[in-house]
This record gives structure tokens, C-alpha cells and sequence, in this order.
């Protein structure tokens, strides 16, 4: 279906059910929509498969959809509860669709599929990517348009949102995405999973100078991103690396390097956009797991006051994936009239901005689909 922006919502006070199941995380959680736009998180629950994943250090596809089907019930029964409401005071039901793990997808993308056609309620197949492009407005005030930095263990990409179903992709990564990045090189110094979390902890205090890594794309016009060339120099020299003083060292030059290149590129993507919005209010979201590193949100913060942007960036709890943001994405689809049908499928490629992904690709498109 082809979306054209609608930024001014006919908002008939809405309440939705979210489900979330495109990784290793299987959500539920209640939105409500008021009628004068306000949002409100009535329920986000949350069940990580970090445990089950550990041992192999990274995310098992099989492992992650065989969880989801065992525990995918009690948690959507568990946010209605603490939403304090039945299926009955519910507007619709919003399920991410893709992209992700497909055999994940297809767990919650079903059961929002069944409670729908049991309770007779509209279905909204949420776009993985979109959910985390509104989730700072869960618990913020945030007008369209905005420029968003996507940032996560799977996804990297700068967007121009215009507003609902509206993003025009700015630049991309052309390898590895920025929390892949910091996943695998934490790996390769021996940090538990989940890798970037582990190798935030382990830089405070280091010197982001002690290590020279490598800069990508410098001198390369436009705002693509690249990681792979830092992720094999950071693991090679994490192979000689046994003191703990330089492995602090070192995994403060990872962070710093990192993000110091999604900070080059954002901030040369805000200069062009201000070109292109001269007399409108400037506004910039970093939205994405990786939004949650101190040190890559502060360096992005800085660089938006310098190019005179208001920040913003999702609460913590909202950073990595759930399910509210799911609900809220559902519920700005369903009040400007956009509603899935039942043959609704479940996609392990879905980019937010198609057209761009299909006649400006930044991957070749496989059997699966294009990638963002």
C-alpha cells in the first residue's frame, strides 16, 4: 500500500494492543491515543531471551521462535491485566510484521491476527522500524517532521519522517550496522552477551585515544555509514589486548570511534535538511538500542544544539525493542485510516522507505526482498 503523509491526525481517541516479536524480546503492551494526541502507556511488558541466547553469544533464530510460541500468550494476557482492561475496550490490535526473524514475526504477527478476528477488531501490521521511529513520542511531545537516526544492532539509517508512513531514507549503512558493530567486537574481546551493553561498562574511565582505529567513508559525499572496516581492526587488536587497563582503553576508542561516525554523518544530514526546511522548527530523533549508549547520545545531543535542532530521544525503556512503540505506531496508522487484512504476511526484509530500497539500494535485493 502506498502511504501519503497525513500529519495532521484524526485522532478519535484510540486504545491498542501491541505485540512484538521480531528478535529475542516477546512484547505486549497497551497505548492510548487521546483524542487530542496525548499517549499514554497503559501496559509494556517485556520477556528477554537473553538466558536462552548467552551461551551461544548472539541470537539463535530457532531458539528465539520456539520462546516466543511458549511464552507469547501469558504475556499478551499479563499487559491487558496490568492495563486493567478486556479485549472489549480495545480499538484495534497492531502487530510488527517484519522485519526481523521471520519465524518470530510469525508468532506475534498470528496471535494479533487471532485476537483481531475473534474480537472483530481492525489489524495494523507494523512496520518493525516505524514502531522505533515513534517511540520517542511515547512519553514526548514530538510534532512531525523531524530527522531520525535509526540506530540499532540490525539497522543504521538516517530518515526524513514527514509523518505517518512518510520516510524518505536519507543514508544507510553499506555493511554493518553500528550495534552489530559494538555486538561483535565485545564478542571478540570476550564480553558476555549481550555484547554492547557489556563493552559500555567496560570503557568508563578509558582513553578513547590509546587505540588509533580506522575512519570510514572520509571524503565520500552523501550520509551512508560503514562499520565493518573498524569491527575487523578492533577485533585483531583485541587478540594482543590482555591487560585490563588496555582493554578498557580499547573498548573506549571502539565507543568514541563509533559514535564519532554516526555523529559526522547525522550532523552533515542536518545541514542538508536545514537547507531544506529554512523557516520551520528543526527537530532530531535518535531512536534505535543503540540510542541507549550514554556516550553516542550525548555526542548526538551536542551535535544537534550545534546545528540548532531539538533533541530528542526515546526513555531508556524504550530505546530497545518493545512493544509500546508497536501500539503507538498502530494506533497513528489506524487514526489516519490505515487498516491490514488478514493476509497480512510476515517479512524478514521490510525498509521503511521502499522506493529508495528498490531504485537506490544499498544492498542487491535477494529473494527476500530488499534490504533498508
Amino acid at each position: 500500500m502506498s502511504l501519503q503523509p497525513k500529519t495532521d491526525l484524526t485522532v478519535l481517541g484510540l486504545t491498542v494492543l501491541g505485540i512484538e516479536t521480531s528478535c529475542d524480546e516477546t512484547a505486549a503492551a497497551v497505548v492510548r491515543l487521546g483524542e487530542d494526541g496525548t499517549v499514554s502507556v497503559l501496559s509494556s511488558i517485556i520477556a528477554s531471551q537473553i538466558a536462552e541466547h548467552a551461551p551461544y553469544g548472539g541470537v539463535v533464530p530457532e531458539i528465539a521462535a520456539r520462546a516466543h510460541v511458549e511464552i507469547i500468550d501469558s504475556i499478551i494476557r499479563e499487559a491487558m491485566a496490568k492495563a486493567d482492561l478486556g479485549f472489549a475496550d480495545l480499538s484495534g490490535v497492531a502487530a510488527t510484521a517484519g522485519p526481523g526473524l521471520v519465524g518470530g514475526v510469525m508468532v506475534g504477527l498470528s496471535a494479533g491476527k487471532a485476537i483481531a478476528l475473534a474480537r472483530g477488531l481492525p489489524l495494523v501490521a507494523v512496520n518493525h522500524l516505524e514502531g522505533h521511529a515513534v517511540s520517542a513520542r511515547l512519553d514526548q511531545a514530538i510534532d512531525y517532521p523531524f530527522l531520525l537516526l535509526l540506530v540499532s544492532g540490525g539497522h543504521c539509517q538516517l530518515l526524513e519522517v514527514a509523518g505517518v508512513g512518510a520516510c524518505r531514507r536519507l543514508g544507510s549503512t553499506i555493511d554493518d550496522a553500528a550495534g552489530e558493530a559494538f555486538d561483535k567486537i565485545a564478542k571478540s574481546m570476550g564480553l558476555p552477551y549481550p555484547g554492547g551493553p557489556a563493552l559500555e561498562k567496560l570503557a568508563e574511565g578509558g582513553d578513547p585515544t590509546r587505540h588509533p582505529l580506522p575512519r570510514s567513508l572520509l571524503g565520500r559525499g552523501g550520509f551512508d555509514f560503514s562499520f565493518s572496516g573498524l569491527k575487523t581492526a578492533a577485533a585483531r587488536m583485541a587478540e594482543g589486548v590482555t591487560d585490563p587497563g588496555e582493554r578498557r582503553d580499547l573498548a573506549a576508542a571502539v565507543q568514541a570511534a563509533i559514535a564519532r561516525q554516526l555523529t559526522d554523518r547525522t550532523a552533515k544530514a542536518m545541514a542538508s535538511y536545514a537547507g531544506r526546511h529554512q523557516g520551520h522548527d528543526l527537530r532530531f530523533v535518535v531512536a534505535g538500542g543503540v540510542a541507549a549508549n550514554k556516550a553516542v547520545r550525548e555526542a548526538l545531543r551536542s551535535a544537534a544544539t550545534a546545528n540548532g535542532f531539538s533533541f530528542f530521544a526515546p526513555s531508556l525503556a524504550y530505546c530497545t525493542d518493545n512493544a509500546a512503540m508497536i501500539a503507538l505506531a498502530g494506533a497513528e496508522r489506524l487514526a489516519a485510516g490505515f487498516i491490514s487484512g488478514m493476509e497480512a504476511v510476515a517479512r524478514p526484509r521490510w525498509p521503511l522507505d521502499e522506493a529508495a530500497a528498490l531504485t537506490d539500494p544499498t544492498h542487491v535485493p535477494g529473494r527476500k526482498g530488499a534490504k533498508a
